[in-house]
Order: structure tokens, then sequence, then C-alpha cells
């Protein structure tokens, strides 16, 4: 029993905001051993109640407190987009994490008085807590479009080694053995008149899990081979275009000049520019602007493009009906563009960001003055996610993914057709805070579920490409306005992640329910004789 009332609250807060410093990319591990069973052992002493107090009362208030911690440190990234618009969006920032993280505690808090409705006194309770807690994790990754950023499981990811466990059971299975391992250490108290060495053995057995994770990496990483295609040559642009935020101040002849000259640059002697290429990559709001604001546009790009090669950018796209009247809302695109300067197959972003793409509740938060991020007139359209799978002329189909779609673990689209990831983005947003770090790792270890090379155009970094295992094979640095040569790598069998998805952890869960079940009845019967 760990005290009452606000001390309790405030204890779990600053727990909570300790376990979140193991996020990416500060991988502070060790601080989730110190923390959850914090959370333990204050479920331990609390307070049951009664009616919906049971499952809003103090158990809610003890996951949710934890959360709120948790939650504000490992989004507080998201801040720096109010330093785009300035003035007083500077002064709401805090307010917006602390509302957005406490949003997003709510799942935590709903985890915490469930398991406290099956929670017992025994080893078996760190079981029904993880159980709950990855279940929460799930939910609030799919709920309301869903916010998979900083699933618990991205902790145990520090390195290429650590990664490759996910493709065996994913990160949100990953996620319900970074629970569980973290709060072994709650069994050490209480004591319970067992000796020293029974009480510390689960955290040996952590340790050991820990150590069988990197020796299964570091043996998937060294017997398995990747082989770069020969049949795509891929040219990706980071081009530093931060006229996103207002498109009014774009001038689109003086961005087309910088895309161009920075596509068609000679980065060394034997460089022989886009002779080679067969596909050229712009990145997520690379084109601030509608191509019909600017028609010279499409001739100077087929100009530039030799034979056969393919520009991918990312533009938005607008809808029109016959006599070119616009029809609908815009959508944020990737547009490909052949030679002949057509645009011959797109991809329209289909999973919007809440309040930065599209505003939820639009009529309610209109009238309060509240808009979403990204400019557009009345929001972003969604587009359609089965056409993710793109199949273009003379080229392997790829899976294409615009920004924060990279995250969904299981739910990227027909992964079985395709043989890479291309996912643009723009994190220019974020530049100045380790978000942009962060979608990139949650990214890799997309690559590393799917067993398949991951290309990554941004507009101010991350860049970089990848081999089926998640290893970075070629970079170019944050902020830096530069273009890399990149091919991809054949795909890998499939994993047994991209064969089974999560109906092994649905099991696992299954399972771990009944088990609380079990246990929580069993010890309400001997309490009552």
């Amino acid at each position: 029993m760990l005290s009452h009332g606000w001390r309790r609250f405030l204890l779990l807060v600053v727990a909570g905001a300790l376990a979140g410093l193991s996020i990416p990319p500060l991988f502070i591990v060790p601080t989730l051993f110190v923390a959850f069973p914090i959370w333990v052992w204050c479920l331990d002493g609390a307070e049951r109640k009664s009616g919906l107090r049971r499952l809003f009362g103090p158990a809610f208030s003890i996951g949710f407190a934890f959360g709120w911690g948790y939650f504000t440190v490992a989004f507080h990234w998201l801040g720096a987009a109010f330093f785009v618009d300035g003035g007083v969006m500077i002064a709401l920032m805090p307010f917006a994490i602390l509302a957005l993280a406490a949003l997003i505690a709510l799942f935590w808090g709903a985890a915490s008085a469930l398991a406290h409705l099956l929670w017992s006194h025994g080893s078996w309770r760190i079981l029904t807590l993880a159980t709950f807690v990855t279940i929460a994790e799930w939910a609030r990754g799919h709920v309301l479009t869903g916010f998979p950023f900083d699933l618990l499981g991205y902790a145990l990811t520090p390195n290429d080694e650590m990664m490759q466990i996910t493709s065996v059971i994913g990160i949100y299975g990953l996620t319900f053995v970074a629970a569980l391992l973290a709060m072994t250490p709650a069994l050490i108290w209480p004591a319970d008149n067992r000796p020293l060495s029974r009480r510390l053995l689960p955290i040996f057995l952590a340790l050991g899990v820990i150590a069988a994770q990197l020796g299964y990496g570091y043996n998937r990483l060294a017997g398995t081979t990747a082989t770069p295609r020969q049949d795509v040559s891929m040219r990706l642009v980071q081009p530093m275009v931060y006229e996103h935020a207002d498109w009014g101040s774009a001038d689109p002849v003086a961005l087309i000049d910088r895309l161009l000259m920075l596509s068609d640059m000679r980065m060394n002697p034997e460089d022989q520019g886009l002779a080679d290429i067969t596909h050229l990559v712009w990145p997520e709001s690379s084109l601030p602007f509608f191509l019909s604001a600017y028609p010279d546009a499409l001739a100077r790009i087929a100009r530039m493009l030799p034979d056969g090669a393919m520009l991918l950018a990312g533009a938005p796209r607008q809808q029109y009906e016959p006599g070119d009247a616009t029809s609908g809302q815009p959508f944020n695109s990737l547009l490909a563009i052949d030679n002949n300067g057509e645009v011959v197959a797109s991809y329209d972003k289909s999973h919007l960001v809440p309040f930065g793409e599209f505003l939820p509740f639009q009529e309610f938060f209109g009238r309060l003055g509240i808009k979403q991020f990204v400019p557009g007139a009345e929001g972003w359209g969604h587009g359609d996610a089965r056409r993710r799978l793109m199949n273009l002329p003379n080229t392997p189909k790829f899976l294409a993914l615009i920004c924060y779609e990279i995250l969904f673990s299981g739910d990227l689209g027909d992964t079985a057709g395709a043989q890479y990831i291309l996912n643009i983005t723009n994190d220019a947003w974020f530049d100045g805070s380790i978000g942009p770090a962060q979608h990139a790792h949650h990214a890799r270890v997309r690559a590393v579920e799917e067993g398949m090379s991951l290309i990554r155009a941004a507009n101010s970094g991350l860049t970089f490409s990848t081999d089926p295992l998640g290893r970075i094979t070629a970079e170019l640095a944050p902020l830096q306005m530069a273009a890399l040569d990149v091919r991809p790598d054949q795909r890998l069998a499939s994993t047994v992640f991209s064969q089974v998805r999560y109906w092994p952890l649905l099991i696992v869960l299954g399972a771990g329910l009944l088990v609380s079940v079990a246990v929580s009845r069993g010890g309400r019967k001997r309490r009552t004789r």
C-alpha cells in the first residue's frame, strides 16, 4: 500500500513520467522496471468501492495517473508543431499536450480498473495487469482511427537485434512481454515469508527473456542475407520545403526549381544523375500547391525524367467533375508521374491524423475556432486503403504509405502482394524534437514485421532505406538538403508475423483473462472460509 489521495496520484504521475523515458529514441529501458512495480503496489492497496466507483474509483485513477505521466513524456514532442504558427499557439501548447495525454491515459485507467476487478495478491496479479494493459494499448491503436505512437513494446526495440522478435510476435505481442517483464520487480514485496532467492527469481527470469530476445535477434541477423533488387533504382530527395505550413507563401516556380536541381544533382564524379534511376521520390508535402496552380510543372518534370523513369511525388490532389469543376475535399496524395508528364496513378492517404488533417466533430470544434494543422479548406478527404498496393508499369508492386500510416502494425494493406514499402512523410512540423527519430524508428519495426525493405523519403529527415531486417542501409542526415540513391532488397519469405498476425496474441490474452478469473475466484473462496 503506497499512500492515498493526491499523494498517491502525484506519485503515480511521476512514476509514469519516469517510465516514459523508455520511449524511442531515448530508450532508458531500466525506468520501466522501476516505475511499473509502483503501479502494481498501488493497486495492491487500492480501496474497493461499489457501484460505478468500482470501475471509476481509486483503481481507475491509479492507472489514469500513471498513464498521464507516461503519455505526457511520450508525446511532448508534438508541442513542436505549435511553434510553427507561434503567437498564442505557443501559450496553448502545454495545455494541449496535457489534454492529449489525459485523453489517451483513459485507456490505461480502464485497464487498471478492470484488472482490479480480478485482482489477487499473489504472483498472478502481474499477469492480470499486463493482460489488460496490452488490451488497452490495442484499443488506443484502433479506437477512433487509432493513435499507436509509443506502444509499450517499442521500449524493447533499442537495437537491430532486439527488433527481430517483432517478425514473430509483432509490436503488440512485444507490448505484452514488456508489460509483464517490467512488473516482475513488484513480486519482491510483500515478502509473504518467502526467501529472498525466491522473490528475486522472477527478475532473473525477466533478464533471461531479454537475453533470449537478444540471442534470437543476433542469430536472425547473422543467418539472413539481404539481396538488393536490380530492377529498381531510386533517388530520394530531402528538399526542406517549409511552405507546407502556409500555402499562401508557396512560390511554385521556386519550389519546382529547387526540386529539379536536387533531383538531377551529381553527388560525386561517377554519379550519372537520373540516367540510371527508375524511380525519383519527392516526399509528402514537397508540392504544397495543386498542380493546376502551376500548369508548367508537369512539362518541366517530363523534360527532366529519362525514358522509362517515374516520379513519385507527395502532393495534394483535387477531384474534378466534367466541366473542370472541383468536387469534394482534396486528398493528401502520392502521385505517379511518367516521363511524358502524365499522372498515371495515385494513392490518396486513407488514415488521416485527427486534428492534423481532419477535424473530428468539425461543427463543434469549428465554433470554438479550432482547425486542423495541415492546410486544406475543409479538411482532407479519406482515400481508399485498397489502393495502397501500387502496380505501376515496368516496376514491382510496392506498398505506398503516407506519413503515420506506417504506424499501424498488421494493418498496412495488401502486404502479401508487395515487394517493398515506400513511406513518404513530412516531419518538418516537429524539427528540433525527438519526433522525427521516433517516427522513423516505428517505421523500421514495420519493415521487420513484414520482412520487406523500407524506403523512406522525408521532407527534412529522416530519409533512409532499410533491408528487410530493419537495418539502415543508406541515409541522409536530418535537416540536410540533398538526395540519396538506394535500391530496395528482395523481400524475405513470409515472416511468422505476416502469416499469423495477432491471433497467437489474442489466444495469450484470452488465456491471461481465464487465469485471472480463476485465481481471483479461488482467492475469494479462501477468504470466505
